[in-house]
């Protein structure tokens, strides 16, 4: 197929690119390379791809209607993944901004491109952020998510609703992913997880939120590209049991289906930081910190409808993903052990 990974310099989106490239894909990787963190992470993982002939480059901003516009018409792709989106709970605190341009008028001018060209599936990622200020675990894609905590979170629930509107209206096929806590070698730098190894190397202390007992369902990159992959193979078709006299929300009368994809393992976050600890083979500061806007104290991924559909639940134990990040951390800043 050709497909167009938009987000193909960041974290998810250079794993999912590579990953379709292995298997024969032609993949367009669109991303506006911006400095919300360093460029030259970004750079490095394009670079794993740009030899390929069968992956092709684009710099552009989402946001540019006339230039995405372009874009897919010139390509005719077959399946769209969007991984584009300005990331970050907190950032969206400081920079509210950033988030309508990217995440709201850029997903806009995807969802054109799509109905405009005839695009047969838009998958796109959503958050777990979504469910907000519910209680109720596991996280169900079954249950309400109209109480969000962060600005992010509003949009990637706007992402959901606008998909929707689409497949509603023009028959467009669309599934929406939401990710929890994703993390690995070539991760993002903004992420606790990056910033505890930094500052537990450089021998600094560590900002431990809500005096660590926050829970994460903590989801290795392998695990989320593997579940993507098979959910972009697998177009939606409308559900014939939907109602509207009890909607639901994950399915629909339209071509449209959301799914979790978390490790189905929630992990307190002291738990995990003594694991890098061992990992690291050096002991954290710990800065204990109360709760902070826009965050919520545990993420649980009830991921029966993925398993159900695509046959697959993410399974990397977190000390074998710490692992293999700090591995990849001490090569790529040259860190040596001890």
């Amino acid at each position: 197929m050709k497909i167009l990974v938009t987000g193909a310099a960041g974290f998810i989106g250079s794993f999912l690119a590579k990953r379709l490239i292995a298997r024969g894909d032609e993949v367009v990787g669109l991303d506006n390379l911006n400095d919300y963190y360093d460029v030259n992470l970004k750079l490095g993982r394009l670079k794993q791809m740009s030899m390929d002939r069968n992956f092709t480059p684009v710099r552009l901003d989402l946001h540019d209607r006339d230039g995405v516009a372009r874009l897919f018409s010139e390509n005719r792709f077959d399946a769209v993944v969007n991984m584009a989106a300005q990331a970050g709970v907190r950032y969206s605190l400081t920079n509210p901004y950033a988030y309508a341009d990217s995440n709201l008028t850029g997903f806009l001018n995807v969802l054109e491109g799509c109905r405009q060209t005839g695009v047969k599936h838009l998958v796109f990622a959503s958050s777990s952020s979504v469910y907000g200020a519910n209680t109720k675990m596991p996280y169900s894609v079954h249950d309400n998510v109209d109480h969000p905590v962060s600005l992010y979170a509003a949009t990637k629930k706007a992402n959901e609703l606008m998909a929707h509107a689409y497949s509603s209206l023009y028959r467009l096929p669309c599934t929406g992913l939401r990710f929890f806590t994703v993390y690995g070698p070539w991760g993002r730098p903004d992420m606790a997880y990056f910033l505890f190894t930094r500052a537990i190397v450089e021998g600094r202390p560590i900002d431990v939120f809500n005096n660590g007992k926050m829970k994460r369902d903590f989801t290795y990159i392998d695990d989320i590209i593997e579940a993507v992959v098979r959910v972009i193979d697998r177009i939606p078709e409308p559900d014939p049991a939907w109602s509207g006299d009890v909607p639901d929300s994950a399915t629909s009368y339209a071509p449209y289906r959301l799914y979790n994809i978390g490790n189905n393992q929630p992990v307190e976050l002291l738990r995990f930081i003594e694991v890098l600890e061992e990992v690291l083979g050096k002991k954290a500061v710990k800065n204990m910190l109360p709760m902070q806007a826009g965050d919520v104290p545990a993420t649980y991924a009830d991921i029966g409808d993925l398993m159900r559909d695509v046959g697959f639940k993410p399974s990397m134990p977190i000390e074998e993903g710490l692992k293999k990040f700090v591995e990849w951390y001490r090569q790529y800043h040259k860190v040596s052990e001890g």
